[in-house]
């Protein structure tokens, strides 16, 4: 990782403020934080200016190894962890026993979210760490984010998102940082493929799962989610990228091998990639921005 000076000489002078406070925001702190990692380029940026402004020594890192989670993104943890050099702890967590989650409502997030804050609580006191963090940053609070209730009434904190840096911004910071997932395409838990009021299981979730990779593996694309409709596979890929399955050989490879896992149709959305496409089936939404304090 590059060090703070070399950073900021990569930014212009609005983020190079922003990444200032972001460290000054630690450093008020005056203790050591548990950081909520899962190894994507948001949760990496609140590690890495943790240990700037704390010292590695004063930060845990705590991981999730769940089912709704592709394995990708615990190789990503460990491999951020090992550059920045901070203790990592691995909790496992088993939402699919929670009849709450696996019902899947508008606010399943909301049951994930508070059980795992619930173990990052017990870390925090057995490593007397005054505060935990997490990655939400300020392009989140306008979207449907229930999980966000969960750390509000936890007193858990998001610097990104206090301080007033955007998704773009984020990664603008991890590139100047020298972090290698700078530009890796956002991932979200793999239950948000399946519609709601939809019941979640453990086959779905590993459908889901393999149906991505194998996508991924014909055609090259990055930014991916394969919403699972049941007997339908809607595959949503970055605009920019849609190209990438206008040719007939390619459509039918990507077809036999869905139809392999158990879907009946497979369709491209030819609208592409958009965060939280499911949500716009939702009457009433939880908005960080209007429960915010």
């Amino acid at each position: 990782m590059k060090t703070l000076a070399e950073a900021l000489h990569m930014l212009d002078g609005k983020l190079k403020e922003k990444l200032m406070r972001l460290i000054e925001w630690y450093k008020s702190m005056k203790g050591p934080v548990v950081v909520a990692f899962s190894g994507g380029v948001d949760s990496s940026v609140v590690l890495a200016t943790a240990v700037i402004a704390l010292g590695s020594e004063k930060v845990i890192a705590v991981t999730a190894i769940s089912p709704t989670y592709p394995e990708e993104d615990l190789e990503w943890a460990k491999r951020i962890v090992k550059l920045l050099g901070v203790k990592h702890i691995l909790v496992k967590t088993d939402e699919l026993s929670d009849p709450n989650f696996i019902r899947n409502p508008p606010n399943r997030c909301y049951f994930c979210k508070k059980s795992l804050i619930d173990r990052l609580m017990r870390i925090a006191r057995e490593h007397h760490a005054k505060v935990i963090v997490e990655g939400t940053n300020a392009s989140d609070l306008t979207g449907h984010r229930p999980g966000f209730l969960a750390l509000k009434e936890a007193g858990v904190r998001s610097p990104l998102a206090e301080v007033g840096i955007t998704k773009e911004e984020v990664r603008a910071i991890a590139k100047a940082l020298g972090l290698p997932n700078w530009n890796k395409p956002s991932m979200a838990c793999l239950a948000s493929r399946i519609p709601y009021g939809e019941l979640i299981t453990a086959e779905r979730l590993r459908r889901v799962a393999l149906a991505e990779k194998i996508v991924k593996e014909l055609t090259g694309v990055r930014q991916l989610r394969v919403r699972d409709h049941g007997y339908i596979a809607r595959i949503e890929v970055g605009r920019d990228e849609r190209h990438k399955f206008f040719n007939e050989e390619t459509m039918d490879k990507v077809a036999q091998a869905l139809i392999k896992l158990g879907y009946k149709f497979v369709t491209l959305d030819l609208l592409g990639y958009r965060t939280g496409s499911l949500d716009t089936l939702i009457s009433e939404k939880i908005v960080p921005k209007k429960i915010k304090s």
